[in-house]
Parts: structure tokens; C-alpha cells; sequence
């Protein structure tokens, strides 16, 4: 029902152009813009919260396969970047993870009819892309997310996902094992210290 509206919206729009368009053009002024009217959304303060991860980061991975396993630790650089005025942030990974090149990139923006933030994660470890929806807690600074989609081997999984604020320039993701896999543990520990304008122009 939603999408037929969306349709029938874009179509009187797009109907009532042509209109504006050939009664312009009978009077010999310049037709209408296109668009024109058409309110476009803008960012709220919920991504204030995006605005806070633009910029470089140099990470720490500390990886495990098991609840009490010796982690294993590698380096990487994330690269945001915020498009459409702020409404969507654009995350580049480059590192290394169990000793080979690993690569990801996620979208994320924020749902206002959800009232969460969803987005999509690809990375060069899985055969499919993963979505994700999370909600925010001012109090602990913490953003909580499930994300769905394909590990290495194709399956299906589903997992739990945290983004702790310590600061303005250091982060704490914690992802968990999968549901369905046993007793909940940390996987993976990505400890993120935000590169100063300095630092980022000697590179």
C-alpha cells in the first residue's frame, strides 16, 4: 500500500510538472524546476551520532573463535565520510584479519518511522551483503545493533553488535558470537583512536 502511494505521489508530481510546464510554455515563461516543492529530508539530532565518526581512524582488532581463546591482534585505518548533508555515513576498512588483507564498507543512516539506525555492511570475508538496525542510549553512549547476513561459509547468522564512546576521539566496537551458537562471547574487540588533523596531513 505504501509503495502504490509513493508511486501515485511521484506520478502527480511528475503530472502536475508537465502541466506547469506546457501552461508556462503557452505564456512563453520558463518552465518550473523540477522538483520543484518537493520537501527533501534533512538530518535530525540522531545523526548528530553519525557526525561524531566522520573523519580517520586508526584501529586495533582483537579477534577470537572461542569464549576463552588467546585473541588474535592486527591493525587497520577506517575512513568515514558523511554524504546527503549528513543523512548517511560512509565507513572504509583496510587491514588485516587472521593474517590476510581484509577490506569491508558499511552505509548507515537512520530510520525515522523504525526511530533506528539501519545500514549495510560488505566486506571481502563474505560471499553476501549483512543489514543492520540499532538503537542508541545517550546515558552509556552506546549504540546497540543486531546485524544479519552471510559468515565465510554462506550460512545465514544473526549477532550483537556495541559501539561505546569513551571520548570524542576513542570508540570500543564489541561484537559477539552468533545466536544460536552456544553461550554469547566476545569475538571481536575494535578499539578506534581518531587520527588528528595533524597526524592525517603527514601521511
Amino acid at each position: 500500500m505504501k509503495r502504490t502511494l509513493c508511486v501515485f505521489a511521484m506520478a502527480t508530481v511528475a503530472v502536475t510538472a508537465l502541466a506547469g510546464a506546457a501552461s508556462a510554455q503557452e505564456k512563453k515563461e520558463p518552465a518550473p524546476s523540477p522538483g520543484l516543492g518537493m520537501p527533501l529530508p534533512k538530518p535530525g539530532p540522531e545523526h548528530e551520532i553519525l557526525k561524531k565518526e566522520a573523519g580517520t581512524w586508526d584501529a586495533t582488532v582483537e579477534m577470537r573463535m572461542e569464549a576463552r581463546g588467546k585473541p588474535q591482534v592486527s591493525k587497520g585505518v577506517e575512513t568515514n565520510t558523511l554524504i546527503g548533508g549528513g543523512l548517511w555515513l560512509i565507513q572504509d576498512f583496510k587491514g588485516e584479519l587472521m593474517g590476510m588483507p581484509y577490506q569491508g564498507h558499511s552505509v548507515t543512516g537512520y530510520n525515522v518511522a523504525k526511530k533506528k539506525y539501519v545500514g549495510t555492511w560488505v566486506d571481502s570475508m563474505a560471499p553476501g551483503l549483512s543489514s543492520l538496525e540499532g538503537t542508541y542510549d545517550p546515558k552509556t553512549r552506546t549504540r546497540t545493533s543486531w546485524i544479519e547476513g552471510p559468515c565465510p561459509m554462506g550460512i545465514i547468522m544473526k549477532w550483537r553488535s556495541t559501539t561505546e564512546w569513551k571520548d570524542d576521539a576513542t570508540r570500543i566496537t564489541t561484537m559477539y558470537s552468533p545466536q544460536g551458537q552456544g553461550e554469547e562471547f566476545v569475538m571481536m574487540k575494535i578499539s578506534y583512536k581518531r587520527r588528528s588533523p595533524a597526524s592525517q596531513a603527514s601521511r
